[in-house]
């Protein structure tokens, strides 16, 4: 019983490793995403289903950390059963109706980013986290506490600040009925995704397999397929792939560089979509969740510094709001694991207790 006693602990410290990780990847491209998406439209670019494509078009990506992962299990373990992919068939059809949803995510998502400047579509987290916290509490039955609560409302109020100014950010070719329509494409994008975080993680819980993280790259890669092919009908049907020779051409930036930000962007995007999901497999979707809201404030920051976007006193006031939401949770989250430490050790020193009475 002294190896389990061993083995809790390591195992508890790689998944904090493992949690620290995917926020850093999270973190990356949930800023970097949205101002990539924005370099694309206001140097020309006009298709919104072809970039919506490019958020989840970069999913062979995955295969070389999968591919890696085998290679390595191969070598470590060579008596398992050592195959490239563990999914089993009503997983995959879970990971595939996920990717369809975030097909039509993108969708909404990037007609949002088309219409209006990064500073107003990051509203898309204001409403996010709430849609996010109100689905994990019935989906997965999240747990709340009086810390998880006030995280939710400060973060969500500091993102709701920044529409105190957004009439001022709308762009000067842009039409109210485009600027309105924008907007609300951008919050039925916050809804839906809200909606797929926690059933990422409720497909973790009722899977009738054992959740690893290399499962989970096979869960991502599965969805971004899915949705990469909801995008690809949405270009065969608006003509996309006819046009996209001709607007590289005619790219403010130049030909070449309209190809870097497209491969860059759907690099990027690989980054978001894997670090949310691994979160959610490392702790769960309302912290996912709350780490895109904090970065709210982030994207802004370098939507000033990058494009040039005003930076009024309601920007200052999300930052310290969001950061004070942040700080909040992990309170509680460290407070709580305190709390339930004592207990965890009692319950393990009682297990060779038991056995010796056996």
């Amino acid at each position: 019983m002294e190896v389990v006693k061993e083995s809790e602990p390591n195992t508890t410290t790689m998944r904090k490793a493992l949690l620290v990780i995917n926020c850093i990847i999270l973190s990356i491209g949930n800023c970097a995403g949205p101002l990539m998406m924005r370099l694309y439209f206001i140097h020309g670019g006009k298709r919104v289903w072809f970039s919506s494509w490019l958020e989840t078009g970069g999913w062979p990506i995955i295969l070389f950390p999968i591919a890696c992962v085998h290679f390595y299990r191969s070598r470590t373990q060579p008596s398992s059963e050592n195959k490239l992919f563990f999914m089993k068939p009503h997983l995959f059809i879970a990971a595939a109706v996920i990717g369809i949803l975030t097909g039509l995510d993108d969708y909404l998502y990037a007609y949002g980013v088309a219409r209006l400047p990064v500073s107003t579509s990051s509203l898309i987290i204001a409403s996010q986290l709430a849609f996010t916290a109100g689905f994990a509490f019935v989906l997965v039955k999240q747990k709340f506490t009086s810390y998880s609560i006030n995280a939710v409302f400060l973060l969500t109020i500091g993102s709701g600040v920044l529409a105190m100014h957004t009439s001022s950010d709308r762009p000067a070719n842009e039409s109210n009925r485009e600027y309105v329509l924008g907007f609300l494409m951008t919050v039925g994008a916050s809804a839906l995704y809200g909606f797929i975080l926690p059933l990422v993680e409720l497909t973790y819980k009722k899977a009738k397999q054992e959740i690893s993280y290399a499962l989970v790259m096979e869960i991502q890669m599965v969805m971004c397929l899915f949705a990469t092919g909801v995008c690809t009908i949405g270009m065969l049907v608006n003509n996309d792939f006819k046009v996209i020779r001709r607007e590289a051409r005619e790219y403010e930036l130049g030909e070449t560089k309209y190809y870097i930000v497209a491969i860059c962007s759907a690099m990027i995007w690989q980054c978001f979509f894997l670090g949310a999901i691994g979160v959610i497999f490392c702790a769960s979707s309302l912290l996912s969740g709350i780490i895109i809201a904090v970065l709210l404030p982030v994207t802004e920051i370098l939507a000033v510094i990058f494009y040039n976007e005003s930076f009024h006193a309601e920007k200052g006031v999300a930052l310290a709001l969001s950061l004070w939401g942040f700080l909040s949770y992990f309170y509680g989250e460290i407070k709580q694991s305190k709390e339930n430490k004592p207990a965890l050790e009692t319950e393990m020193a009682s297990v060779p207790n038991r056995q010796e009475s056996v």
